[in-house]
Protein backbone atom coordinates (compact mmCIF):
# COMPACT_ATOMS: atom_id res chain seq x y z
CA UNK A 1 0.00 0.00 0.00
CA UNK A 2 1.59 3.22 -1.10
CA UNK A 3 1.72 6.48 -2.96
CA UNK A 4 4.41 6.00 -5.60
CA UNK A 5 5.95 8.29 -8.19
CA UNK A 6 7.68 7.77 -11.52
CA UNK A 7 9.09 10.31 -13.97
CA UNK A 8 8.19 9.67 -17.62
CA UNK A 9 9.90 11.36 -20.58
CA UNK A 10 11.95 13.33 -18.05
CA UNK A 11 8.96 15.68 -17.87
CA UNK A 12 5.75 13.93 -16.71
CA UNK A 13 5.48 12.89 -13.07
CA UNK A 14 3.15 9.95 -12.48
CA UNK A 15 1.69 9.84 -8.97
CA UNK A 16 -0.05 6.54 -8.27
CA UNK A 17 -2.39 5.59 -5.43
CA UNK A 18 -2.38 1.90 -4.54
CA UNK A 19 -4.34 1.06 -1.39
CA UNK A 20 -6.34 -2.12 -2.03
CA UNK A 21 -9.07 -3.12 -2.00
CA UNK A 22 -10.81 0.20 -2.82
CA UNK A 23 -8.20 2.96 -2.46
CA UNK A 24 -9.83 4.29 0.70
CA UNK A 25 -6.83 6.22 1.93
CA UNK A 26 -5.57 6.18 5.51
CA UNK A 27 -4.21 9.37 7.04
CA UNK A 28 -0.70 8.63 5.78
CA UNK A 29 -2.00 8.15 2.24
CA UNK A 30 -3.41 11.69 2.07
CA UNK A 31 -0.17 13.15 3.35
CA UNK A 32 1.67 10.96 0.84
CA UNK A 33 -0.22 12.61 -2.01
CA UNK A 34 0.56 16.05 -0.58
CA UNK A 35 4.28 15.26 -0.37
CA UNK A 36 4.36 13.83 -3.90
CA UNK A 37 2.70 16.90 -5.38
CA UNK A 38 4.87 19.30 -3.42
CA UNK A 39 7.99 17.47 -4.60
CA UNK A 40 6.79 17.57 -8.21
CA UNK A 41 6.06 21.26 -7.88
CA UNK A 42 9.63 21.95 -6.75
CA UNK A 43 11.30 19.79 -9.44
CA UNK A 44 12.19 21.96 -12.43
CA UNK A 45 12.22 18.87 -14.69
CA UNK A 46 8.53 18.25 -14.07
CA UNK A 47 6.23 19.97 -16.54
CA UNK A 48 2.97 18.17 -15.72
CA UNK A 49 1.67 15.63 -13.18
CA UNK A 50 -0.64 12.69 -13.87
CA UNK A 51 -2.57 11.53 -10.80
CA UNK A 52 -3.71 7.92 -11.24
CA UNK A 53 -4.59 4.80 -9.27
CA UNK A 54 -4.19 1.06 -9.40
CA UNK A 55 -7.13 -1.24 -8.79
CA UNK A 56 -10.83 -1.36 -9.52
CA UNK A 57 -11.50 2.26 -8.63
CA UNK A 58 -9.71 5.60 -8.45
CA UNK A 59 -10.50 6.55 -4.86
CA UNK A 60 -13.16 5.72 -2.27
CA UNK A 61 -12.38 8.60 0.07
CA UNK A 62 -11.06 8.30 3.61
CA UNK A 63 -10.46 5.01 5.40
CA UNK A 64 -13.46 5.02 7.74
CA UNK A 65 -12.38 1.75 9.32
CA UNK A 66 -9.13 3.39 10.40
CA UNK A 67 -11.14 6.09 12.15
CA UNK A 68 -13.34 3.61 13.96
CA UNK A 69 -10.35 1.56 15.12
CA UNK A 70 -8.77 4.64 16.70
CA UNK A 71 -9.44 6.09 20.14
CA UNK A 72 -10.43 9.73 20.44
CA UNK A 73 -10.28 12.14 17.54
CA UNK A 74 -6.69 11.63 16.35
CA UNK A 75 -7.62 9.71 13.18
CA UNK A 76 -10.46 12.10 12.36
CA UNK A 77 -8.24 15.15 12.77
CA UNK A 78 -5.50 13.41 10.79
CA UNK A 79 -7.88 12.59 7.93
CA UNK A 80 -9.26 16.14 7.83
CA UNK A 81 -5.82 17.71 7.84
CA UNK A 82 -4.47 15.12 5.40
CA UNK A 83 -7.30 15.67 2.92
CA UNK A 84 -6.86 19.42 3.20
CA UNK A 85 -3.12 19.05 2.56
CA UNK A 86 -3.61 16.75 -0.45
CA UNK A 87 -6.28 18.89 -2.11
CA UNK A 88 -4.27 22.06 -1.47
CA UNK A 89 -1.07 20.53 -2.87
CA UNK A 90 -2.85 19.58 -6.10
CA UNK A 91 -4.43 22.99 -6.50
CA UNK A 92 -1.22 24.87 -5.71
CA UNK A 93 1.10 22.58 -7.68
CA UNK A 94 3.11 24.89 -9.94
CA UNK A 95 2.44 22.69 -12.98
CA UNK A 96 -0.86 21.34 -14.35
CA UNK A 97 -2.25 18.14 -12.85
CA UNK A 98 -4.11 15.63 -15.04
CA UNK A 99 -6.38 13.08 -13.31
CA UNK A 100 -6.81 9.61 -14.84
CA UNK A 101 -9.99 8.19 -13.28
CA UNK A 102 -11.35 4.66 -13.45
CA UNK A 103 -14.25 3.07 -11.59
CA UNK A 104 -15.47 4.85 -8.49
CA UNK A 105 -14.35 8.35 -7.52
CA UNK A 106 -16.11 9.15 -4.26
CA UNK A 107 -15.83 11.59 -1.36
CA UNK A 108 -12.19 12.54 -1.05
CA UNK A 109 -11.66 11.26 -4.59
CA UNK A 110 -13.87 14.08 -5.83
CA UNK A 111 -11.78 16.43 -3.71
CA UNK A 112 -8.68 15.25 -5.57
CA UNK A 113 -10.02 15.45 -9.12
CA UNK A 114 -12.00 18.62 -8.46
CA UNK A 115 -8.71 20.44 -7.82
CA UNK A 116 -6.96 18.93 -10.86
CA UNK A 117 -6.60 20.95 -14.04
CA UNK A 118 -7.73 18.27 -16.50
CA UNK A 119 -9.71 15.04 -16.07
CA UNK A 120 -9.56 12.01 -18.34
CA UNK A 121 -11.85 9.13 -17.37
CA UNK A 122 -12.58 5.54 -18.24
CA UNK A 123 -16.03 4.57 -19.49
CA UNK A 124 -16.78 2.86 -16.16
CA UNK A 125 -15.92 5.91 -14.03
CA UNK A 126 -18.54 7.50 -11.78
CA UNK A 127 -18.36 10.33 -9.27
CA UNK A 128 -20.18 11.16 -6.07
CA UNK A 129 -20.00 12.56 -2.55
CA UNK A 130 -21.61 10.17 -0.02
CA UNK A 131 -20.55 12.27 2.97
CA UNK A 132 -24.12 12.85 4.19
CA UNK A 133 -24.57 9.09 4.56
CA UNK A 134 -21.39 8.97 6.68
CA UNK A 135 -22.46 11.76 9.03
CA UNK A 136 -19.91 14.16 7.58
CA UNK A 137 -19.64 17.09 5.18
CA UNK A 138 -16.98 18.13 2.69
CA UNK A 139 -15.94 18.17 -0.99
CA UNK A 140 -18.95 20.21 -2.11
CA UNK A 141 -16.31 22.81 -2.93
CA UNK A 142 -14.78 20.39 -5.42
CA UNK A 143 -18.01 18.83 -6.69
CA UNK A 144 -19.16 22.35 -7.59
CA UNK A 145 -16.20 22.54 -9.99
CA UNK A 146 -17.51 19.46 -11.82
CA UNK A 147 -21.29 19.90 -12.04
CA UNK A 148 -23.81 22.79 -12.11
CA UNK A 149 -24.95 24.24 -8.79
CA UNK A 150 -28.39 22.66 -8.52
CA UNK A 151 -27.12 19.24 -9.51
CA UNK A 152 -24.30 19.59 -6.96
CA UNK A 153 -26.84 20.30 -4.22
CA UNK A 154 -29.04 17.36 -5.22
CA UNK A 155 -26.05 15.01 -5.36
CA UNK A 156 -24.87 16.26 -1.97
CA UNK A 157 -28.24 15.73 -0.27
CA UNK A 158 -29.04 12.38 -1.89
CA UNK A 159 -25.66 10.73 -2.38
CA UNK A 160 -26.42 10.16 -6.08
CA UNK A 161 -23.56 9.72 -8.52
CA UNK A 162 -22.89 10.88 -12.08
CA UNK A 163 -21.00 9.10 -14.82
CA UNK A 164 -17.92 10.22 -16.68
CA UNK A 165 -20.09 10.65 -19.76
CA UNK A 166 -22.32 13.07 -17.81
CA UNK A 167 -19.29 15.11 -16.77
CA UNK A 168 -17.99 15.17 -20.31
CA UNK A 169 -21.28 16.76 -21.38
CA UNK A 170 -20.80 19.39 -18.67
CA UNK A 171 -17.29 20.03 -19.96
CA UNK A 172 -15.51 19.03 -16.74
CA UNK A 173 -14.17 15.73 -18.12
CA UNK A 174 -12.06 16.17 -21.22
CA UNK A 175 -12.22 12.67 -22.64
CA UNK A 176 -13.91 9.33 -21.89
CA UNK A 177 -12.06 6.26 -23.09
CA UNK A 178 -12.03 2.48 -22.73
CA UNK A 179 -10.47 1.47 -19.44
CA UNK A 180 -7.49 -0.17 -21.11
CA UNK A 181 -6.75 3.12 -22.90
CA UNK A 182 -6.96 5.35 -19.82
CA UNK A 183 -3.26 5.68 -19.01
CA UNK A 184 -2.37 6.29 -22.64
CA UNK A 185 -5.06 8.97 -22.97
CA UNK A 186 -3.93 10.77 -19.81
CA UNK A 187 -0.30 10.61 -20.92
CA UNK A 188 -1.24 11.97 -24.33
CA UNK A 189 -2.76 15.09 -22.77
CA UNK A 190 0.16 15.39 -20.36
CA UNK A 191 2.68 15.20 -23.20
CA UNK A 192 0.77 17.85 -25.14
CA UNK A 193 1.10 20.19 -22.15
CA UNK A 194 4.71 19.17 -21.49
CA UNK A 195 5.66 20.16 -25.04
CA UNK A 196 4.89 23.81 -24.25
CA UNK A 197 7.37 26.29 -22.78
CA UNK A 198 7.41 25.35 -19.06
CA UNK A 199 7.98 28.96 -18.04
CA UNK A 200 4.74 29.96 -19.71
CA UNK A 201 2.80 26.97 -18.38
CA UNK A 202 3.90 27.61 -14.79
CA UNK A 203 2.90 31.25 -15.16
CA UNK A 204 -0.43 30.18 -16.65
CA UNK A 205 -1.15 27.87 -13.71
CA UNK A 206 -0.51 30.67 -11.24
CA UNK A 207 -2.59 33.11 -13.27
CA UNK A 208 -5.56 30.75 -13.58
CA UNK A 209 -5.55 30.08 -9.84
CA UNK A 210 -5.43 33.81 -9.26
CA UNK A 211 -8.64 34.45 -11.20
CA UNK A 212 -10.67 31.58 -9.70
CA UNK A 213 -13.98 32.93 -8.35
CA UNK A 214 -13.80 30.73 -5.22
CA UNK A 215 -10.90 30.25 -2.82
CA UNK A 216 -11.05 26.46 -2.78
CA UNK A 217 -8.74 26.08 0.23
CA UNK A 218 -10.78 28.36 2.45
CA UNK A 219 -14.09 27.04 1.13
CA UNK A 220 -13.19 23.42 1.89
CA UNK A 221 -11.88 24.35 5.34
CA UNK A 222 -15.23 26.01 6.07
CA UNK A 223 -17.05 22.79 5.15
CA UNK A 224 -14.82 20.78 7.47
CA UNK A 225 -15.96 22.84 10.44
CA UNK A 226 -19.42 21.30 10.16
CA UNK A 227 -17.91 17.82 10.11
CA UNK A 228 -16.29 18.57 13.46
CA UNK A 229 -19.65 19.75 14.84
CA UNK A 230 -21.32 16.52 13.71
CA UNK A 231 -18.55 14.52 15.37
CA UNK A 232 -18.80 16.39 18.63
CA UNK A 233 -22.56 15.77 18.58
CA UNK A 234 -21.98 12.03 18.14
CA UNK A 235 -23.85 11.92 14.84
CA UNK A 236 -20.86 11.02 12.68
CA UNK A 237 -19.80 8.13 14.93
CA UNK A 238 -23.24 6.56 14.57
CA UNK A 239 -23.04 6.65 10.79
CA UNK A 240 -19.45 5.43 10.61
CA UNK A 241 -20.24 2.53 12.95
CA UNK A 242 -23.13 1.58 10.68
CA UNK A 243 -20.87 1.74 7.63
CA UNK A 244 -18.32 -0.57 9.25
CA UNK A 245 -21.08 -2.94 10.40
CA UNK A 246 -22.77 -3.26 7.01
CA UNK A 247 -19.57 -3.36 4.95
CA UNK A 248 -18.51 -1.92 1.61
CA UNK A 249 -21.45 -1.02 -0.63
CA UNK A 250 -19.47 0.32 -3.59
CA UNK A 251 -20.85 -0.44 -7.03
CA UNK A 252 -18.45 -2.49 -9.12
Amino acid sequence: MSISTRLVDDAVQLVTMDYPPVNALPVEGWYGIARALQKASEDERVRVVVLRAEGRGFNAGVDIKEMQRSEGFDALIGANRGCYAAFKAIYECRVPVVAAVQGFCLGGGVGLVGNCDTIVAAEDAYFGVPEVDRGALGAATHLARLVPQHLMRTMYYTGRTVTAADLQRFGSVLEVVAREDLDAAALSVAREIAAKDPRVIRAAKEALNGIDPVDVNRSYRFEQGFTFELNLAGVADEHRDEFVRTGDNLKV
